[in-house]
Parts: C-alpha cells; structure tokens; sequence
C-alpha cells in the first residue's frame, strides 16, 4: 500500500527548496531565459566546471522550440549546428541539405543533457533587476513571475554571479532593464524582418560582451544589434549558445 503524509510531503518539499536556494544564490553564470540558445550556453558551461544557473520565466523551458514552423511539429538546424544536437541524443534526419528534428525532443534532451552535465535550471523565476557596481553587472534581481503576473508589490531577491547572460529571445529583456535603470546611451537597434542565411550568421558575430559582465546570446543578441530574424531554422541559436560559453570561459579562466 502506498503512504502518503501531507505533512511529510510539505517538509521535505520546503526542506529540499532552501536547500537548493542557499546553494544557488552566489554562482559562476546566471543565464537568463532557457531557450535552445540559454539551455546551449548552460551545458557548455556547466560541463565546464561553471556554477551554472539558467532562469526562465514560464514554467516550460525551450523558449519557442516547441511550436516548430507555425505549430507543425518540426525545426530546422543545418551544418554544423547538428553536432550540437547529436551530442544531446536528439534523433535528426537529414533533407535537402539540411536537418529536420522533432521540436518536442530537442528541447527536452538538451535540458535534460544541461542538467546531467551540472546546470541548474529554475521555472517560474523573473529577472527584473540587476545587480550593478561600478559599472559592472554582478548579478541579477529575482522575483517569482507568478507575483510579477499577479501585480503585487512584493520586494525581490537577489542571486550574485561573475557573469550574466541575456538569452531571452526577441525582447532581450535584461539588455533592456540594464539601459533603463541605469540610463546608459546603449542603442539597443531592436531585430529587423526576416532573412533567414543572413540573421543566422548575424547570430554568431552578435553573441558578444556588451556590458562588464553582460553577454547576450541567440535572438536577443540580433534583437540589441539589429540583426534579422530566421524563423524555424535554429543551428545559429545553438552555435550562438555554445559560442557565448566559450567567450565566458575564456573571460573567467577557472
């Protein structure tokens, strides 16, 4: 017969929680949305030997993955970007020079492959400060979305980091927090219409430090440096990831 302590479950749920809370509130990288760029960049790193911990707002990682092109159920990665994926186990098939992958498996293999390399992934958490200090980002202001939906008047948290990285999409939210709360003169160019070969190289030049201790990866960093959106191609957001690790590795030298 099963047991079931309400009680029981209450405490070892909150016991678990601030455990995991305590040990996650000074960190190497906080990554900042956990789509296929965000969720990239954290395996990389974590595998790395990074304290990683990637935030997401909704409680679904893989940012806009899993519609596919226009809800059919398929996404698009060309050469090399499939080595990434391969990595991860994700099953593709090739067509016409390019492959086609299952927009449901990717995004659960590369989470589930970024958490057995070490990463830690939080649901439900919004960034909507940062920590800055003599001009230099040094963490990130966290408070929970379902608060943030609600429209309490609720003071956040705050989690400290070395680096910070911005891989919340088209928005490009904490680009945006960072030039607004301090009125900084960054030209934040906003993403222009579609060309898909072109925005995916964009991707890659764009994946960049633009403030001490701020990177930006994936769509925010076309949407801060005006670079063209892609559609349901994706290789360019998985390079954009793995390259936003690499310059962070290279930056922190563990």
């Amino acid at each position: 017969m099963l047991k079931a302590d309400e009680v029981k479950i209450t405490k070892v749920i909150l016991k678990s929680s601030f455990e995991m809370w305590l040990s996650n509130i000074e960190v190497d990288v906080v990554i900042v949305g956990a789509g296929p760029s965000g969720l990239t960049c954290g395996r990389y790193l974590a595998k790395n030997g990074y304290k990683t911990l990637i935030l997401e707002r909704h409680l679904a990682f893989g940012g806009g993955t899993w519609g596919g092109g226009m809800g059919f159920p398929y996404i698009v990665i060309e050469p090399p970007a499939n080595e990434i994926l391969e990595e991860c186990g994700v099953k593709l098939k090739e067509m016409e020079g390019y492959y086609v992958a299952d927009s449901v498996e990717v995004p659960a293999k590369l989470a589930c492959k970024a958490i057995d390399d070490g990463a830690k992934i939080l649901t439900g958490v919004v960034v909507e400060d940062l920590i800055v200090r003599d001009h230099e980002v040094n963490g990130v202001v966290i408070n929970s979305y379902a608060i943030e939906r609600a429209g309490l008047h609720i003071d956040p948290l705050a989690i400290k980091s070395k680096v910070v990285v911005d891989a919340t999409g088209h928005e490009a939210n904490v680009v945006n927090i960072l030039i607004r709360k301090n009125k900084l003169k960054l030209n934040l160019e906003g993403e222009r219409s579609m060309w898909a070969e072109k925005g995916e190289n964009e991707l890659l030049e764009n994946t960049k430090e633009v403030y001490p201790n701020l990177f930006v990866c994936g769509m925010a960093a076309n949407a801060v440096f005006g670079g063209h959106r892609m559609g349901a191609i994706f290789g360019g957001m998985y390079l954009s990831g793995k390259k936003c690790a690499e310059l962070i590795m290279e930056k922190l030298k563990l």
